[in-house]
């Protein structure tokens, strides 16, 4: 707590400092709203408001490592407008939408935003951020530095050596399918994910491979699939350790400046130093729908792709039974029996994919609990349906055209 108070202070006397009305009104709304607790799923809807889209600058929380942008933006140039049946507006107030993109071949076909938030500004991604995560263990095979999925987690995190995780290979941590016990629980201050980054660290270890590498084994490894944030942070460690080099500047290597993100991202860090992998990387709303676009292309970056064969379509199918109708688990990506895919995150966050519309969805939100899938969950997956059934009318209907014109 005493970091928390440290930080607050900083924050207040930079206000005095540099004057009130000098401040952008990101900062002057977190300075208003500042957290009063360092564990994000507790924090009032207010203060969530004004820290999602600031919160790599505020330093009592994480210091955070720039992603960095090239100078050639990927243009996203704007389409006719979708016809979608829901009520967008609406639908927005509801899931409390800060930015939402959608993108048809390859053209913005509905931009809207909301909460005082804008296309210029960064929103913090959440679990969003494994399916970079994953990614970038592409990148790395494609590259030669992990050999092979089937090589143990072990052979690239010394740390977790003499513990379970010395029978985990690097695609059971990918699918998350390890075996080790583990407490999702977004309400429980006591629950493993609550947890995991307060850990004080052995000395010499990151902070999750130290808290990852004492909890005990529940099934077999391979067997029983449980969603757990701290094995892809484990996995932006082993992309570290693999590489030499830190996930955020591989990422802006392979994709973010190669590909045309148009602004810098970050990626907050944990307490050792490595980025928390399984969450939190800033963008705007537009990029977030530009790594859509990426994943959608084939993952290519001058004609070539970054990934090995095959990757896109192994990792964005079931690789995992989670036991819900109609939807697995592949390489940190959620997945649809239709063939869409998706990134998600607590509060709202969302990366959708439907290849076979060519279609891409971003969304940034502050819902008013982390998750709630009989709700705002619900509502969201209903809005994914009727964009699908918005393009499928268009596609109907451009048929219609052709016919009557030819």
């Amino acid at each position: 707590m005493l970091k928390w108070v440290l930080g607050i202070l900083a924050i207040i006397g930079l206000a005095l400092g540099i004057g009130w009305l000098s401040m952008d009104k990101d900062t002057r709304n977190l300075v208003a709203n500042m957290p009063t607790d360092d564990n994000v799923l507790f924090w009032s809807i207010p203060q969530r408001d004004a820290a999602f889209r600031a919160i790599d600058s505020i330093s009592a929380v994480a210091k955070s490592r720039v992603i960095k942008s090239g100078g050639n933006t990927m243009q996203m140039p704007e389409g006719a407008p979708l016809k979608i049946g829901t009520d967008v507006d609406s639908y927005m107030k509801e899931q409390r939408t800060a930015g939402l993109v959608i993108v048809h071949n390859g053209k913005i076909v509905l931009e809207k935003y909301g909460l005082d938030f804008d296309k210029e500004g960064r929103w913090t991604s959440f679990s969003v951020a494994k399916s970079f995560t994953s990614t970038m263990v592409g990148a790395a095979v494609k590259d030669g530095h992990i050999k092979s999925l089937d090589d143990k987690v072990t052979d690239y995190i010394k740390g977790l050596k003499n513990s379970p995780y010395e029978e985990v290979t690097v695609r059971q941590l990918l699918t998350m399918t390890s075996g080790i016990k583990w407490n999702e629980d977004y309400e429980d201050p006591n629950s493993d994910v609550a947890l995991f980054n307060r850990h004080e660290a052995e000395d010499g270890l990151d902070v999750t491979v130290s808290y990852m590498r004492k909890l005990p084994r529940e099934a077999p490894a391979g067997e029983k699939w449980v969603y757990k944030t701290g094995e892809t942070n484990l996995i932006g460690v082993l992309v570290s350790e693999a590489t030499g080099k830190n996930i955020s500047d591989y990422l802006s290597e392979k994709i973010w400046a190669s590909y045309g993100m148009e602004q810098d991202g970050s990626w907050l860090l944990g307490p050792t130093g490595h980025e928390i992998s399984g969450c939190c990387i800033q963008a705007s709303t537009r990029d977030f729908a530009r790594f859509g676009l990426f994943m959608l292309g084939g993952a290519k970056i001058g004609g070539d792709s970054i990934l090995p064969d095959g990757w896109i379509a192994e990792a964005t199918t079931k690789q995992a039974d989670i036991d819900m109708p109609g939807k697995g688990y592949g390489f940190q990506w959620w997945t649809y029996d239709d063939g869409s895919y998706a990134a998600q995150g607590i509060f709202g966050q969302g990366i959708f994919i439907d290849p076979k519309r060519n279609l891409v969805i971003a969304s940034n939100s502050n819902w008013p609990t982390a998750t709630n899938p009989d709700t705002v969950g619900k509502q969201r997956e209903a809005f994914y349906v009727s964009v699908q059934e918005a393009v499928d009318q268009l596609t109907v209907n451009e048929a219609g055209e052709a016919d009557g014109g030819a």
